[in-house]
């Protein structure tokens, strides 16, 4: 008596934001990157301005992380992405456990990346992007070994 269900045509939206959790680990190895470089055998004269240049290098990068804008991602049932209102020409996603890797080419030809981690993407969004970005083969099933 259920009917069959068939989200083909819906499509994925989720938002492309900045993650308080990588944030937070470039912090941290931006101050314990200091600590490393002085408790090693270096000779202190090199060492205090690597130090110095390392923790000034990862709080830049997480400061710039931090001021990423936020962009609405829309996935169709057909593969097409826009992001930010703007359709891309190509949009690939890389899966690396409970992390994602989007990256995408713009319509001016640059490529941009940003990574989803889970404090971003929800497991119901993951699962609906893994759905939308699914590879698409031609009915054939890749080898289960390698020759």
């Amino acid at each position: 008596n259920c009917m069959p269900w068939s989200n083909a045509s819906v499509p994925c939206r989720f938002e492309l934001r900045p993650s308080r959790w990588l944030i937070g680990a470039m912090v941290l190895l931006s101050v314990l990157a200091p600590l490393a470089v002085l408790g090693s055998a270096m000779p202190r004269w090199m060492a205090w301005p690597m130090a110095v240049l390392g923790t000034a290098a990862g709080l830049r990068m997480a400061w710039r992380e931090g001021t990423l804008p936020v962009l609405g991602v829309v996935v169709g049932a057909d593969g097409v992405a826009a992001i930010g209102g703007t359709p891309v020409e190509v949009f690939r996603v890389d899966w690396r456990g409970p992390l994602a890797f989007v990256a995408w080419r713009a319509a001016d030809g640059r490529l941009h990346r940003r990574s989803l981690w889970p404090d971003t993407l929800s497991s119901a969004a993951r699962r609906e992007l893994r759905l939308a970005v699914r590879e698409r083969v031609d009915g054939q099933v890749p080898p289960s070994m390698a020759p």
